[in-house]
């Protein structure tokens, strides 16, 4: 009989990697977006615009590496905020199949337009 490994060093790790890109790249995007643009100190921030930076190579892999991780980042977040703020303990196999389900299919949808961008 085979020894199943353990899937929960790699759900942590995901949520790790989801809280260290989450603390390192959105107070930039927060700052570029809610105060830099609108203070005028960067050029127009306009729908063309972004849609060029979104349809760059590099832009796109960054985000197809950090939307995932920031997906599941949420989806063990929200798990244990449900299973132990809520005190959910008899459900926990099923909100872990619709958490990272949710994860797994917001992923998916986030690489699918990323690449039909390209």
């Amino acid at each position: 009989m085979a020894l199943k490994p353990p899937r929960e060093p790699l759900v942590w790790a995901l949520f790790s990697g989801g809280g260290m890109a989450a603390a390192l790249v959105l107070p930039a995007l927060a700052a570029i977006l809610w105060l830099a643009a609108p203070l005028g100190l960067l050029g127009p921030l306009d729908h063309e615009g972004m849609g060029r930076l979104a349809e760059h190579a590099l832009m796109r892999l960054a985000l197809a590496i950090l939307l995932p991780l920031l997906f599941f980042h949420w989806a063990h977040r929200f798990r244990y905020t449900l299973y132990d703020g809520l005190q959910l303990y008899h459900l926990s196999r099923l909100i872990a199949l619709v958490t990272y389900g949710a994860a797994l299919v917001l992923s998916a949808g986030a690489l699918w337009v990323l690449w039909s961008l390209g």
